[in-house]
């Protein structure tokens, strides 16, 4: 940390990207980043190398965020990338061709990490992302007002499921706290997250839901979206991302999956488990990774029922040596 902070004090440009189908821990550390680095009078641009989903939309700065396009289009020359809440330079798209190029640091709490940076700090003990930049700003000195209060927040509340998941420990407790001190908004967060769903994501959901497997004795449950069922309802891979941890509060479901094909043969898959069963092992097997309660890998130039029959079997069997050593 000290040194990605003695980087960013050097720096006058500097680039903050986040990874690919950004969450909003990703989101939030991006643009915590950059609110505390401009503050800072630096020059920044943030950067994610795929289209914000829409929920995000009401934040006020997200409408900055860029892709890798635009970064181009700017004709900005960082002097230093910051890499926040990613594992692998697969994680950050076309931005990863930067690498080498200009100094780079990496900022994740990931347990698949895979170092490819010039500094990186990297604590999988942390619930959030979003835990790790608020300790980078302490040592930068930025004071959080509301608005960076609010931005921070988010990526611990989402990260850890609004304080409920097994990550959720008493330090994340207590980030949370002190940023609801300093004037952060978790119900301005909470309704922009929770309570902000489209019509036609309930309709998707509907056809997930009848095409839903459960294996293993009840401890595995798995469905699957197509680009057709996609387009049938006017919706994106945006729009399900929620829906695997609605299949994991299923009682009994140790492990919930979701196959997405975000593009033709390109088939996001979405893991989460409960209680005892470890996915971060599981993800990198099949080329992924993440959390051991949350992970995830994408697979290309196979069919959605293709890339079922490679992960599901194994699945199976993973769970019920699991189950038979307990």
């Amino acid at each position: 940390m000290e040194e990605i902070v003695k980087a960013l004090k050097e720096a006058n440009g500097i680039l903050v990207v986040g990874h690919i189908m950004p969450d909003g821990d990703d989101i939030s550390s991006v643009l915590t980043m950059y609110t505390a680095l401009k503050r800072l009078g630096k020059e920044v641009i943030p950067a994610i190398d795929w289209k914000i989903p829409w929920i995000f939309e009401e934040l006020e700065d997200v409408k900055e965020i860029v892709n890798y396009d635009g970064f181009v289009k700017s004709s900005f020359s960082p002097d230093l990338m910051l890499i926040v809440d990613s594992s692998a330079p697969d994680r950050i798209g076309r931005f990863a061709e930067l690498i080498g190029k200009i100094k780079t640091a990496v900022v994740d709490h990931h347990q698949t990490h895979r170092k490819f940076t010039d500094y990186s700090w990297v604590d999988p003990t942390f619930g959030a992302c979003a835990q790790m930049v608020l300790r980078i700003l302490e040592k930068l000195e930025v004071s959080h007002d509301e608005k960076l209060a609010t931005l921070n927040l988010m990526g611990i509340l989402t990260d850890t499921g609004f304080l409920q998941y097994p990550n959720a420990d008493i330090r994340a407790y207590k980030d949370a706290t002190k940023l609801v001190e300093k004037g952060g908004k978790p119900y301005v967060i909470s309704r922009m997250i929770l309570e902000n769903k489209k019509l036609e994501q309930f309709k998707l959901f509907a056809e997930v839901l009848e095409k839903m497997k459960i294996e293993a004795n009840g401890l595995l449950v798995y469905s699957y979206i197509t680009q057709d069922m996609y387009e049938k309802y006017n919706c994106t891979s945006d729009d399900s991302s929620g829906f695997v941890s609605e299949l994991r509060s299923i009682r009994g479901v140790e492990v919930a999956v979701m196959f997405m094909e975000i593009e033709p043969k390109h088939i996001h898959v979405s893991m989460r488990s409960k209680e005892w069963f470890d996915l971060a092992e599981f993800a990198r097997s099949i080329g992924g990774g993440g959390h051991k309660r949350a992970a995830g890998a994408s697979i290309k130039g196979k069919s959605t029922q293709e890339v079922i029959n490679m992960v599901v079997p194994e699945l199976i069997e993973k769970l019920e040596q699991e189950v038979s050593v307990k």
